[in-house]
């Protein structure tokens, strides 16, 4: 097994064609068959259905990709710390809830880099995503947060998954809202002041979604409730509607504007404020590259954490 045959099935994968594949890679279509053919004897299955749509990974197919894009992702990291540089255009990825100084910690970096020699993807998706996508190394890091409520199943998650989480910070929960919202300029807002106006939450799906909500009190029974699985979606909504949600209470105005606020979130007995561990995630015992520290010191920096 090499280097180079990884490489061709990861590529392959990616383009669900050989002729597609051949063409990225520059090589014969015959010799690339010939590689993967050499592949599967070796390690004794089969790794693509071929017909005339394409090619498609079997099921032991999928299982060794994630293990050829972990050798092959450490291998590239390796020579981006220590190799001379190619010409080939580097692939990095962030996947995130729907936080602003994440996406302002992306624009950072990005504008300290050489746009032509990456290739850049950043996801604001739903936690599960943000999981899945490290774990299968769509994305080299991954940023969310824990706390009592969700911090057991998250970090059975986590480890069941190969992955580990790197703490950043700790925050206490905030209201998010118009600064036209009649409530924008108490100095605390409770639950009971909230029943009035709808709670906007990101959509998570239904597996699990108590625990991989964005936002705290998410068991609590709320009289008007919207979904929503855009950013931008929501502050609308918080316009329009004098919507509300749960936030860190970072908030970046550089890129959301300056028409929104976070009040501090005044808890109760039965509706109690739990503190947000802001952090990132990370597969275990692997290389970080150069980007992503670039991406951890960009966030460090826009949060004010020292070292």
């Amino acid at each position: 097994m090499t280097l180079t045959q990884l490489n061709y099935l990861i590529t392959i994968a990616e383009t669900k064609s050989l002729n597609k594949a051949a063409e990225l890679l520059y090589v014969s279509q015959p010799s690339l068959t010939s590689a993967m053919k050499e592949l599967e004897k070796e390690l004794g299955i089969t790794l693509f259905y071929r017909s005339g749509r394409g090619v498609t990974l079997t099921n032991d197919g999928t299982e060794f990709l994630l293990y050829a894009k972990q050798i092959y992702g450490q291998y590239e990291s390796v020579l981006e710390k220590y190799g001379k540089g190619g010409t080939r255009r580097k692939k990095f990825g962030v996947s995130t809830q729907h936080y602003s100084f994440a996406v302002k910690a992306f624009v950072d970096m990005a504008r300290e880099s050489d746009l032509t020699k990456y290739e850049f993807a950043l996801r604001e998706t739903k936690t599960a995503e943000v999981i899945s996508d490290v774990c299968t190394m769509r994305s080299e890091i991954g940023v969310l947060y824990l706390c009592d409520f969700n911090r057991s199943t998250m970090e059975k998650l986590l480890k069941s998954s190969g992955l580990e989480f790197h703490h950043l910070l700790n925050c206490q929960a905030y209201v998010y809202l118009s600064k036209r919202h009649p409530l924008a300029g108490e100095p605390s807002i409770c639950f009971a002041q909230l029943e009035s106006y709808p709670c906007l939450s990101f959509e998570q799906g239904d597996n699990s979604s108590f625990y991989f909500a964005e936002e705290i009190l998410s068991t609590n029974e709320y009289a008007q409730m919207i979904k929503t699985n855009d950013r931008a979606t929501m502050l609308n909504l918080m316009v329009g509607l004098d919507g509300y949600t749960l936030c860190s209470g970072i908030i970046c105005e550089e890129l959301n504007g300056n028409e929104f606020v976070t009040v501090p979130f005044r808890d109760d007995e039965q509706n109690p404020n739990s503190v947000m561990e802001i952090g990132y995630i990370t597969r275990k015992n692997t290389i970080m590259s150069s980007l992503g520290e670039r991406y951890i010191n960009a966030m460090k920096r826009y949060l004010h954490i020292g070292g």
